[in-house]
């Protein structure tokens, strides 16, 4: 009987430490790991005005416990978060990726199907490592004639369906689409002064939110 009792209580202390195990794990805050370029790399901004860090504060003012990488460069493009995202990955184990990228492709002139390609890619690494995906798609001035500006747009469409992924249309809506349009920007007429990113954060955080769920 005494045999009987210890084997008892042995399940029933390893049953209590796998639930604390459990609990534990579903405990563990979320990371966020966003790649970006210069829009949300807080470029001409100071440091911790950009709608990353405001991202940050949304989060804990909610009391959701997610960590933020902002691991964002001014001037990057598709391929070169291609390039970068395998060890970010890696290193950052993400549950979620914001892919914040295609701005600087339409500004070099690149190719449409090459900016798709890459962002099919790194939505399905992202997605490999076990990661939701949230596109934050861009849009290009009419100026870049109607074709272009319509499937530059499609793009990001396109690869949110074929992998199931978050959409934001376009990070500038109320931003760049207004008509005191160019009191929202820096002298440069591209990069959004800091009043311009909590509008910003406001076009991603339901998409955002979703995902966290």
């Amino acid at each position: 009987m005494r045999s009987c009792s210890w084997q008892r209580r042995d399940f029933i202390a390893a049953l209590v430490s796998a639930c604390f195990a459990a609990g534990a794990t579903a405990a563990s805050p979320a990371v966020i790991l966003v790649v970006g370029d210069s829009l949300s790399a807080e470029y001409g901004l100071k440091r911790g005005s950009g709608w990353v860090a405001l991202l940050e504060d949304r989060l804990a003012k909610e009391k959701i416990p997610a960590k933020v990488v902002n691991a964002s460069i001014s001037g990057d493009t598709t391929s070169g978060g291609r390039a970068r995202l395998p060890a970010l990955l890696a290193q950052h184990k993400p549950t979620l990726v914001v892919l914040e990228l295609g701005g600087n492709d339409a500004l070099r002139g690149l190719p449409i199907s090459g900016t798709e390609d890459n962002l099919a890619q790194m939505a399905q690494a992202a997605q490999k490592a076990g990661a939701k995906v949230l596109l934050v798609g861009m849009q290009v001035p009419p100026n870049y004639g109607t074709d272009y500006t319509r499937r530059f747009s499609e793009a990001y469409v396109k690869v949110a369906k074929q992998y199931k992924a978050g959409l934001v249309p376009f990070l500038l809506a109320g931003v760049a689409d207004v008509p005191d349009a160019r009191a929202l920007f820096q002298a440069d007429g591209i990069h959004p002064r800091a009043e311009a990113h909590p509008k910003m954060l406001e076009n991603v955080w339901p998409e955002l939110r979703k995902l966290l769920k």
